[in-house]
């Protein structure tokens, strides 16, 4: 199996150095991974990637638009099917693709791992020796979540599985992959407990806890956080570790730890 790493243009805040393609290649054909948004240098990038190489498919692993957009063009432009887990915004998969499925480049497979958490729709594609994850791990931070519960419980799935060598949507290669999965879930557990702290501590309100657990935090990456903290949250009040004086977590005016009650 050959995989090149073809480096979209579109740093940023959440995309880090840019989204990474993927072009996995065996025996003649070729799969293009995460092709990210439309942009015409790094189509051509993709097409240069592909060598000799024919491709017989194209894939994402969630339907973000630093990750999906260009996945339909491409596919139309090669005709070949399109898959993912489910339609998102600019993007619509000719095949969707469910846990346990297999996607096959000439005799190298591809099982599909459903890992919701950073988005419901997030897929990851395990190799016999690699792990593409997409935004589920990424290399250099952590993520942003849309339901934590589910996120951890997909960070335990990958764990159970997880080869030596991670290829993440963003940022460099991984290559101590069952350490990284550890450590994102050591990191994710202090968070809740840095959080239920903040709580017990006085901090009452979303802001309070983005004040106190990210202190210092560059200005433009705070809506990110209040993102984060509610999200957690939300887990935490499930988990029964917080409550709420009125019973919502995000819009309460007083948060409390456990089943405590004004």
């Amino acid at each position: 199996m050959r995989v090149e790493r073809v480096l979209c243009p579109n740093p940023g805040p959440y995309t880090g150095p840019g989204t990474n393609t993927y072009v996995i290649a065996d025996d003649g054909m070729a799969l293009i991974l995460d092709p990210g948004p439309i942009i015409d240098s790094h189509l051509e990038a993709i097409r240069h990637a592909l060598g000799s190489d024919s491709p017989v498919a194209v894939a994402v692993t969630h339907t973000h638009p630093d990750h999906a957009p260009a996945a339909n063009p491409l596919g139309s432009e090669f005709g070949v099917p399109v898959y993912g887990f489910a339609p998102g915004l600019q993007f619509e998969p000719t095949d969707t693709v469910a846990d346990g499925d297999v996607v096959r480049i000439g005799s190298t497979e591809l099982t599909v791992l459903h890992t919701p958490g950073h988005t419901d729709d997030h897929i990851c594609y395990l190799g016999e020796d690699v792990l593409f994850t997409g935004d589920h791990i990424i290399s250099g931070s952590t993520v942003i979540l849309e339901d934590a519960s589910a996120y951890m419980d997909s960070l335990e799935t990958v764990e159970k599985v997880t080869p030596e060598l991670i290829l993440p949507g963003h940022g460099e290669r991984i290559t101590d992959g069952r350490s990284a999965v550890a450590a994102y879930i050591a990191h994710r557990r202090m968070r809740e407990d840095q959080f239920v702290s903040a709580i017990a501590s006085g901090a009452t309100t979303v802001g309070d806890i983005v004040d106190i657990v990210y202190e210092g935090l560059a200005s433009a990456l705070v809506p990110a956080a209040m993102h984060q903290v509610g999200v957690v949250l939300l887990k935490l009040a499930k988990d029964g570790r917080i409550a709420a004086w009125d019973g919502d977590v995000l819009a309460a005016t007083r948060l409390t730890v456990g089943t405590e009650r004004a």
